[in-house]
């Protein structure tokens, strides 16, 4: 008798049991068999049967179709370039990655890729040196200083010279950079010409250096860009932690964004030297084309694959054609690996893929 406690409906011996929109025996707590119309525990019915074929099947087999059709199109193009490049190889009379000279057409082809590839990473490399802390610097104030209506319109100019064609900046660097460059050069030959990169007698303009400065401001908008896009996935808590324990906003930079942004800034920075590396017009328009290995950077000379390929594939025979065919594959190979180390960098941090993401 008296009141009856709120557990007795549940572990009575008497009446029935109500739980989770199923009925049965209070005594035995076990509910009713299901008929074969029923439509299942808690009133709803059991999952759709998956259709042999449908739309999720057919976007999975599309979208695995044109990733694979990329390494389809990655290995044809390394055997036709093999297929036309082993007839000049076997025709060559001396050896091709240790060779300087460059004399395919003759009746006894002799030519090598040393000075080309050195030139290539050469022009390359400085041009990182030069683009990489600008670009960087670029990126921080878009980011983390500039107000947004200068940020805004300042980021789209930057871009905007990545839209700029290659032969523009190669007529640009030709006929007007090269004034200043050459004088630059002078007051470098001048003061500096003890060390071996700033010497020689003369002439200057047509250099390495002039190439590489040309090549620097090519490759700016690349790594401006990635490199923005990552300081501003930086976690705004990492920021606000930073700043509450009393850091400076530089402080606060070094700290929380460049951390957490290192692997995308490698990555633009590699790709950014994939880039330098397979440029063709505008190296061929200011370099001054010689085929020796020289650590000189402001005398006339220097030349890369890319550059060579332009001016010679003009006037080449079969030989030759083969040969120049040769300097590509050594090309694609090293922008090959460029580009495969660059990804494995952005996805070697998964938080860092996920924010990209």
């Amino acid at each position: 008798m008296g009141d009856t406690s709120p557990r007795s409906a549940e572990t009575g011996t008497g009446g029935t049991l109500t739980t989770d929109g199923r009925r049965g025996s209070a005594g035995g707590g076990v509910p009713p068999a299901h008929t074969p119309d029923s439509p299942g525990l808690g009133g709803g019915g059991g999952l759709p049967r998956r259709t042999r074929f449908g739309m999720e099947s057919g976007f999975r087999v599309l979208t695995l179709a044109a990733g694979a059709m990329v390494l389809v199109i990655i290995v044809a193009i390394a055997v036709f370039l093999i297929s036309k490049a082993v007839p000049a190889l076997r025709a060559n009379t001396e050896n091709f990655f240790t060779f300087n000279g460059w004399s395919p057409n003759g009746t006894e082809p002799r030519f090598g890729i040393a000075a080309l590839a050195f030139g290539t990473v050469l022009s390359a490399v400085l041009a990182l040196l030069v683009a990489v802390p600008v670009a960087l610097g670029i990126a921080l104030f878009l980011s983390h200083y500039a107000p947004r209506r200068i940020a805004t319109p300042l980021g789209f100019v930057i871009d905007l010279l990545a839209a700029v064609p290659s032969v523009v900046f190669g007529l640009w660097g030709r006929d007007v950079f090269i004034n200043p460059v050459r004088d630059f050069s002078v007051w470098l030959n001048e003061y500096f010409g003890w060390l071996p990169i700033f010497g020689g007698d003369g002439p200057f303009g047509r250099s390495i250096m002039l190439g590489a400065l040309v090549l620097a401001i090519m490759v700016l908008p690349i790594i401006t860009s990635l490199s923005r896009e990552v300081f501003l996935q930086t976690p705004a808590m990492n920021e606000e932690a930073a700043l509450a324990l009393g850091a400076t906003k530089w402080e606060m930079i070094r700290t929380a964004v460049l951390p957490y942004g290192k692997p995308g800034i490698i990555a633009a920075v590699m790709l950014g030297l994939g880039r330098a590396l397979g440029e063709t017009i505008a190296l061929a328009m200011t370099l001054g084309i010689t085929f020796d290995i020289s650590a000189n950077l402001i005398e006339n000379g220097g030349n890369t694959i890319a550059a060579n390929i332009a001016n010679a594939f003009g006037e080449a025979n079969d030989t030759g054609r083969g040969a120049l065919i040769a300097s590509g594959l050594v090309l694609f190979a090293i922008t090959l690996v460029v580009n495969m180390t660059a990804r494995a960098i952005i996805y070697r941090r998964r938080e860092f893929r996920d924010s990209a993401a």
